[in-house]
């Protein structure tokens, strides 16, 4: 799919970090089916090490994005590890890296 002209441009709202929901309405709106959206995601998973990840980084995924400003902030890593905690995150998800999506580090989508 990645290479077909059809949904290239489904392929490019993910990669700008587009919602999910949102690629999905895009599909409906068009007259595709947006149950192909988990054949987007799935052929995104197997992509190779060095080809385009959609995924968002971790600096604008909504779930970690707070704690990366944080340490833009500078806020000291403790005080950050110990928020994400707090909040029921694993604190370890400062040790990725932040311009890289959770997907590709670790396989998951969330913590």
């Amino acid at each position: 799919f990645k290479d077909d002209t059809e949904y290239e441009r489904y392929f490019k709202m993910l990669k700008i970090g587009l919602p999910t929901g949102a690629v999905k309405n895009a599909l409906q709106r068009d007259g595709k089916d947006p149950s192909i959206m988990n054949t987007l995601l799935n052929s995104q998973k197997k992509s190779s090490e060095g080809e385009e990840d959609y995924s968002s980084p971790l600096t604008k995924d909504q779930e970690f994005a707070k704690y990366f400003k944080m340490l833009r902030m500078g806020l000291p890593i403790g005080a950050v590890k110990n928020a994400l905690q707090r909040d029921g995150k694993d604190p370890s998800i400062l040790d990725l890296d932040p311009d890289k999506s959770l997907l590709t580090q670790t396989g998951t989508n969330s913590t």
